[in-house]
């Protein structure tokens, strides 16, 4: 079977916000830009993986969404409940320092882990979650 993961999707409240840190601070391209009803969806993605992108797109997407709905989902993001996504590196320390020097909420320093990766995390600008780690045999 031929399957490659093409996207993924994290929620954020401030599309600017997120761009400094994912494009200025982490690296990323914007690979694309779109407003639709609305609400704004960019796309990034690493400039080593050209066929992988992160849609940075508003909580609770649908247009169909209830209010309700809506209002839980940006609590969940506020209370930093939603899931980011897990980044490899070959020098975590460097991007460790990088990231904390920029202003980065961290959670995690560097730490060598039992299962053979070296990680830190840190806060989005908007409260998800992202791990770094750097493989042992990298």
């Amino acid at each position: 079977m031929d399957l490659k993961l093409a996207q993924c999707f994290i929620a954020v409240d401030d599309h600017d916000k997120a761009l400094a840190f994912y494009v200025d601070v982490l690296g990323l391209e914007v690979r694309n830009d779109v407003g639709f009803e609305g609400m704004r969806w960019v796309t990034v993605g690493s400039p080593l993986q050209p066929d992988v992108e992160i849609v940075l797109e508003p909580p609770a997407a649908n247009p169909d969404t209830s209010p309700a709905d809506r209002e839980a989902m940006a609590e969940l993001l506020a209370k930093g409940i939603l899931r980011g996504v897990i980044f490899t590196t070959r020098d975590c320390d460097a991007l460790y320092a990088r990231v904390r020097d920029a202003g980065g909420d961290v959670l995690q320093e560097p730490t060598d882990q039992p299962y053979g990766v070296r990680d830190c995390a840190f806060r989005d600008p908007a409260g998800n979650m992202l791990r770094f780690i750097e493989r042992a045999d990298a």
